[in-house]
């Protein structure tokens, strides 16, 4: 008899998503992709995870992982080949903090200036001039070292990078044109990878039994 996979319920352009999936990838775990639509989510994914966000893991046992953050975790906790739990440099709290002020403050702006329309009130520019604060930091450790916390990547890396993808992505010209030459290389380093381009392949929808 086949042991059942773990679950692992995706929507392919979400960057909490991507970093779930890179982690998953980076494991080698053997899991069961069910690419969903946010605007049509499965009901066996919403008994699992009411909240309804991605990604969702769900485990054998019927444990639910539910934060992007805690589903890299898990999967590293299996099986950590390349090492990202452990910085190549730095302490571990400075990792913790990079991801810190990437899915709060970065996040927080980053929504904003990419969704203003969404937010009373908010106005795109001072947003990404906001988001552009965290980024100048990015870039400053980035002239001193290849990835985030040393010379090769680390949970912080693989953490932030999606969503820096999607602030550059909101406006690719204003992106470039700024200087910060380390962050476009760290950045476009990522996405050339084979991984991402791996966790990138488009999948199929998945159809659930109660259609």
């Amino acid at each position: 008899m086949t042991e059942p996979k773990p679950i692992l319920y995706s929507f392919r352009r979400c960057p909490y998503a991507m970093r779930g999936r890179m982690a998953l990838d980076a494991s080698g775990l053997d899991i069961e992709h069910r690419e969903i639509l946010l605007k049509d989510k499965p009901a066996e994914m919403l008994a699992a995870s009411p909240k309804g966000t991605v990604p969702v893991v769900v485990l054998p046992d019927g444990r639910v992982i539910e934060e992007s953050l805690d589903v890299m975790l898990w999967a590293l906790e299996q099986n950590d080949p390349e090492n990202w739990l452990s910085p190549p440099s730095g302490e571990q709290a400075e990792m913790e903090a990079l991801i810190a002020a990437n899915d709060g403050p970065f996040k927080h702006h980053l929504d904003r200036y990419k969704y203003d329309t969404r937010y009373d009130g908010a106005v795109a520019d001072d947003h990404r001039d906001a988001a552009s604060d965290h980024l100048n930091a990015l870039e400053d450790r980035l002239s001193r070292t290849d990835q985030l916390l040393g010379d090769a990547p680390c949970l912080a890396d693989i953490a932030v990078f999606p969503f820096v993808r999607q602030f550059a992505n909101t406006d690719r010209d204003w992106f470039d044109a700024q200087p910060w030459p380390n962050l476009q290389r760290w950045l476009n380093g990522h996405l050339t990878s084979e991984r991402f381009t791996r966790i990138m392949q488009k999948h199929d929808l998945f159809v659930s039994s109660g259609t």
